[in-house]
């Protein structure tokens, strides 16, 4: 049986725009069960082991960046090696990721995000319907961390697809979650890096807006759906 994996997290929240919070971001990983990516995630747990970190440990990449909860002690250089081995092992797994970004300048309230979300989300399934339907089994993984996106995923999926499933997540679980997550970052700080400058944090794991780019923005954007 065919299956496929959707991997989803996010970044920002349904609040009304702030400075500090400007986007909302959803990206999907897309990953096709009969391309089996166990020895991509061997490796990344071995690489983590041997910088001290035990075997279920979860990279959540925007506190790494801003030097914030368990890391708030860890020196820029293993922040950034920590953040590169999750990069690494996203760039070399055999998936594909469709990122969705919202300017919530553009809505007045949060029903009006909530209808655009569920939109563009539809219409990007809707205009690959061939793709899944392509599959026996559609299985959602997600944490159910903002419920308003967990309504509308579920909404979506159950009118584009004729089957599919879904499994409540812990990001320790699954490093395709852990990798949409870093997705999710690179996407709003490319978003960023068009319309201002890096934060001093961001600065210093990526130094330049042109290395930022070059090392890992323009690589992953091949993996786009």
């Amino acid at each position: 049986m065919k299956e496929l994996s959707i991997f989803v997290d996010e970044s920002g929240d349904f609040g009304v725009y702030e400075k500090h919070s400007p986007y909302y971001i959803v990206t999907m990983i897309l990953h096709d069960q009969e391309h089996d990516i166990t020895a991509d995630i061997s490796k990344l747990d071995e690489a983590l082991k041997n910088l001290g970190y035990k075997h279920n440990f979860a990279i959540h990449t925007e506190p790494l960046i801003r030097k914030e909860e368990i890391y708030h002690d860890t020196p820029p250089n293993e922040r950034r090696t920590i953040f590169s081995k999750l990069f690494f092992f996203t760039l070399k797994s055999d998936i594909k990721y469709k990122c969705f970004l919202f300017d919530k300048k553009q809505f007045g309230d949060t029903l009006l995000l909530e209808a655009r979300m569920a939109k563009e989300i539809s219409y990007f399934l809707r205009s690959n319907l061939e793709y899944f339907q392509g599959y026996d089994n559609v299985i959602l993984y997600y944490d159910n961390g903002q419920r308003q996106l967990t309504r509308i995923l579920n909404t979506v999926l159950a009118t584009e697809l004729t089957k599919y499933e879904v499994r409540k997540v812990l990001p320790k679980d699954y490093k395709l979650f852990q990798a949409a997550d870093l997705i999710c970052t690179l996407e709003l700080l490319d978003a960023k890096c068009q319309h201002g400058e890096l934060t001093r944090s961001e600065k210093v794991i990526f130094h330049s807006k042109r290395e930022l780019y070059k090392q890992f923005i323009k690589p992953i954007k091949k993996k786009s759906f």
